[in-house]
């Protein structure tokens, strides 16, 4: 019987068209509400510190700087460079450290000076703008004693240096 009725046409039309209703569903406050579970926002710019005091050696600088928010935050990205009264500084070098903290000490400077340094916030969603660009200075070189010049008498000394550095060095303290 089955076979029979396989072979049978069967006339699928309806004979009454189906009302259905066009209807459009507003997903959008959906949409938004989910979007907004989860969502991490881009960490806000971060406050650069000014130079502290004893925060510099003759090629190191300590650099600090905070959050103004509860931002969550990966890591931070450190740019720094040489500051420079030339025509052409914007062409100077930029280096960039990937640092953890809020605060990094850097190396390899050169003594007597000025540093430009700034810092961005980093986390899932993105990149903080830029914190304001602070100037920190490295500590001149120790000078160079010429022994040969150094004279003395009972009740006086006089001792002669120079300094190893390019930039000129605002004073010296002398001690005995």
């Amino acid at each position: 019987r089955l076979e029979e009725f396989l072979k049978k046409k069967v006339d699928l039309e309806l004979s009454t068209p189906p009302d259905f209703e066009e209807r459009v569903i507003d997903f959008s406050e959906v949409e938004q509400l989910m979007n907004s579970i989860n969502t991490l926002p881009a960490p806000c710019a971060p406050l650069i510190n000014p130079q502290a005091p004893n925060a510099a050696t003759g090629t190191t600088l300590r650099v600090c700087w905070g959050l103004f928010s509860d931002d969550t935050v990966e890591c931070y990205q450190l740019c720094y460079k040489t500051v420079s009264n030339e025509k052409y500084s914007n062409e100077q070098a930029e280096h960039m450290l990937k640092v953890k903290e809020t605060y990094c000490t850097i190396t390899n400077l050169l003594p007597n000076t000025q540093y430009e340094f700034w810092v961005s916030a980093l986390n899932a969603s993105g990149i903080s703008p830029p914190s304001e660009r602070a100037v920190y200075v490295t500590a001149p070189s120790p000078p160079t004693i010429k022994s040969k010049k150094i004279r003395s008498c009972e009740n006086a000394a006089l001792v002669c240096w120079e300094s190893r550095d390019i930039n000129p060095v605002d004073s010296y303290m002398v001690e005995l």
